[in-house]
């Protein structure tokens, strides 16, 4: 069996790339760690934080091509983040214009959580932590 340690970090595409790093940035409070423009590859890779933790590496690609992500299609399902207080969260997101799926409860564990998308449509969940 192997030994892992963590999750390293998330590779996200975009197909607007100021409009992703807008989000991941100022809406979800991500802090950057360093930009790198790959001009061979005219690419942009912004390697983002989360309390210190090195998280998600956001990419810009020419002319990516579209990946469905809902209902249900294959491959990386969404992204979740732990919070203290999703109510408290969707009241932040909706002040800065962002809806937010109703409230659910995880029937197995009986946290709440939510459901929004980023730029491109992305799933990104808001998880409330035990507390």
């Amino acid at each position: 069996m192997l030994h892992l340690n963590k999750i390293h970090h998330i590779a996200i595409i975009s197909a607007d790339y100021e409009r992703s790093k807008k989000f991941y940035t100022e809406i979800l409070g991500l802090t950057v760690i360093q930009e790198i423009y790959r001009s061979e590859r005219q690419s942009y890779k912004l390697d983002l934080a989360l309390n210190g933790s090195y998280v998600i590496e956001l990419f810009s690609f020419p002319d990516p091509p579209a990946r469905p992500s809902r209902p249900e299609a294959a491959g990386l399902r969404h992204l979740a983040f732990e919070v203290d207080d999703v109510a408290a969260i969707i009241d932040t997101l909706h002040e800065q214009g962002i809806e937010a799926e109703p409230i659910r409860v995880d029937a197995q564990t009986g946290r709440k959580f939510t459901f929004i998308a980023d730029p491109d449509d992305l799933p990104i969940e808001f998880y409330e932590r035990n507390v």
